[in-house]
């Protein structure tokens, strides 16, 4: 049930329900090659395009991650004279793992405010056919500081590898606790057409799998893909007639930038999501027990427990049990991922969480299939990046939550 007050639950001052998704579409992902990577942009595009029932001439907004594949220093304006759009507010954004949700809180107020219409978002890379052996490196290496981190063996995998360690030394979380996220995830891939892996696995499987740095095991970590996702975002007002599909509407949008460099990090175990979540639910007027269904950055098993507190779904220490308590997938509290996440259906780099968009979409329009959450009504997109250090939520609901 949403709660607060009503002047904001009607939008007042804020982007609430002012916007909606009508559009989207993704590429096919996994190993994808030939493709470059704004080839795989433009048919994730026009799949978007086509499910909102607009021309591309229609679209005078464009907001697109930056692709490490294709290093443009202005991907969306690339992607734009690919597509032959000309736009008249575009940007390209990088805030590391959270691009995803700030792509759709901020296209909501651009829209909110006047500065386009209808804006077409998009993310696209090819991380495992398109990277060469440079491009390779400084993607490993070029988001850690290189005089404060790096030399001392710090690249991202290991800063969110002390944030586990730490986790399961104050909480006694397990091993077997962070792989039973990875288990849960493949169950809902292999419910997903056109997920990247989709054999199943147990426990054992993960803990056996090879270490990548502890307490992570391979298993633990989440994909290299080739992939694309788009969506197209109007007003309220042209959601409600003159599109195809059912709108999907951007209830509350909460950021939250703790830090840089991760020696500087407020705490190893509480996040700047704590923050990011409750400006969401104020916005939407509403909380996490009243989440129908979850889309959470799934970089690391470890990470989904730390977000699954951090976001109020379950108490802080308590992720662990929770997970291991069936909480997070069918018949739980709040289905998380339930095309896979990053961890099994496809992970390609920046625009790996607009994955999750698109799915908690999907199962609020009821198109899910096999994988449908009954009733579903609101769900929440969490992204994520840089060790922590960049945190996004957005809330998204039906027309019947406005």
């Amino acid at each position: 049930m949403l709660q607060g007050n009503p002047a904001t639950r009607m939008g007042g001052g804020t982007i609430r329900g002012k916007a909606a998704i009508v559009g989207a579409g993704r590429s096919e992902v996994g190993r994808v090659p030939g493709q470059s990577v704004l080839a795989l942009a433009a048919k994730a595009a026009k799949e978007a395009l086509s499910d909102a029932g607009m021309d591309r001439e229609e679209i005078d907004g464009v907001l697109s991650s930056a692709a490490l594949a294709a290093p443009f220093q202005r991907f969306s304006v690339a992607f734009s004279e690919y597509m032959g759009i000309k736009p008249s507010f575009s940007n390209t954004l990088e805030v590391a793992g959270a691009t995803a949700a700030t792509m759709f809180n901020i296209a909501a107020a651009a829209i909110a405010g006047g500065l386009a219409k209808n804006i077409l978002i998009v993310g696209s890379d090819s991380l495992l056919t398109g990277l060469t052996s440079d491009l390779a490196l400084h993607a490993m290496t070029s988001s850690r500081d290189q005089q404060y981190e790096m030399p001392f063996g710090i690249p991202v995998a290991n800063s969110f590898a002390m944030t586990a360690h730490r986790h399961m030394k104050e909480f006694g979380t397990t091993s077997e606790q962070l792989a039973k996220v990875a288990v849960i995830q493949r169950e809902h891939a292999r419910r997903t057409p056109g997920a990247q892996m989709t054999e199943p696995i147990t426990v054992a499987d993960v803990l056996n799998s090879g270490w990548v740095t502890t307490p992570y095991h391979k298993l633990d970590c989440s994909l290299i893909s080739d992939g694309a996702a788009a969506f197209v975002v109007t007003s309220a007002e042209r959601a409600k007639s003159g599109v195809r599909s059912k709108p999907v509407y951007i209830l509350g949008a909460g950021e939250y930038y703790s830090h840089e460099h991760v020696f500087l990090m407020p705490s190893l175990t509480t996040t700047g999501a704590v923050q990011s979540g409750l400006n969401a639910y104020a916005m939407a007027g509403c909380s996490a027990q009243d989440i129908d269904v979850a889309g959470i950055y799934d970089c690391f098993t470890g990470t989904v427990i730390m977000m699954l507190e951090d976001l109020g779904f379950c108490p802080k220490g308590e992720g662990g049990r929770f997970v291991d308590d069936g909480e997070m997938t069918y018949g739980g509290s709040i289905p998380c991922n339930t095309h896979g996440g990053l961890l099994s259906f496809a992970h390609p780099g920046l625009p790996g969480s607009l994955f999750h968009f698109h799915e908690v979409v999907r199962q609020l329009r009821g198109e899910c299939g096999v994988r449908q959450v009954a009733g579903a009504e609101l769900g929440l997109v969490h992204s994520l990046g840089a060790g922590f250090a960049t945190q996004a939520t957005t809330i998204l609901g039906t027309e019947a939550t406005l």
